[in-house]
């Protein structure tokens, strides 16, 4: 009984990570989650249930599109934009640095460019007397002023992880380092076999609904097996209880 219960339990965790997935499948830079499990057992052969062991997510290149933004960009290829959050309300021990795939900013008010949950882009800020941007597949930012004039202004640079399945989701499209992922390090792109920048694109979440329907569809499967070998057991001691009052 315990073992039918714990894969009910595991399935019913598996259909809300598919769930989740489904509901951020129009959301740029968004990257499923999967679930995994493992097997409970006292050191034999026997098998005592199923076991959490973890949710991961996965960094498969989403497609690129064409975006009206004057301000979005994406990455084709590894790696992800650094952000940071300045806010001074933020608690002791809060994350100020993270790291995105999602390249939808729009310029705030001290000329930060800002995603929809607060955070900052870290490496460029564009000039008050700017009239048009522009980012080269080499992260190269440079702007049109008033006046006339084409000036640079900076360079993104991106962020890369000896171990990316295993960074903290903050939530959405946002993600920190932990020790398992391993520290942040730099890199350029426009190098030959690495990343480039895609100006005036943003990155499709990487669900595919096909897929996910289907694995919802088994989940739902695999709930109703064990469903029923709960019912067996119930089923067991009720007729072992009924043979001992004999």
């Amino acid at each position: 009984m315990y073992a039918s219960a714990s894969g009910m339990a595991a399935q019913q965790t598996n259909l809300e990570v598919i769930a989740n997935n489904l509901a951020n499948a129009d959301v740029a830079g968004f990257k499923a989650v999967s679930a995994s499990f493992t097997e409970v057992n006292a050191g034999g052969t026997l098998g005592l249930g199923t076991a959490s062991s973890g949710k991961r997510p996965i960094f498969l290149q989403g497609k690129l599109m064409h975006s009206g933004g004057p301000f979005d960009v994406a990455i084709d290829g590894a790696g992800f934009f650094r952000i940071e959050r300045t806010s001074t309300s933020l608690g002791t021990g809060s994350v100020t640095h993270a790291v995105t795939r999602n390249g939808e900013f729009s310029r705030a008010a001290d000329g930060r460019l800002r995603n929809a949950d607060g955070w900052s882009l870290r490496d460029v800020r564009i000039p008050a007397d700017a009239v048009g941007v522009h980012v080269a597949k080499d992260g190269s930012v440079t702007i049109d002023d008033a006046a006339g004039a084409h000036r640079s202004i900076g360079r993104l640079r991106l962020a890369t992880f000896t171990a990316p399945e295993e960074l903290q989701p903050l939530g959405g499209t946002v993600f920190a380092a932990t020790r398992a992922s391993g520290p942040e390090r730099r890199i350029d792109a426009g190098q030959d076999g690495g990343p480039s920048i895609a100006f005036g694109m943003l990155e499709r979440s990487n669900v595919s609904i096909i897929e996910s329907m289907m694995q919802i569809l088994a989940a739902q499967r695999a709930y109703e097996a064990n469903a029923k070998g709960v019912q067996a057991a119930d089923e067991m001691q009720r007729i072992a209880n009924n043979l001992h009052r004999s």
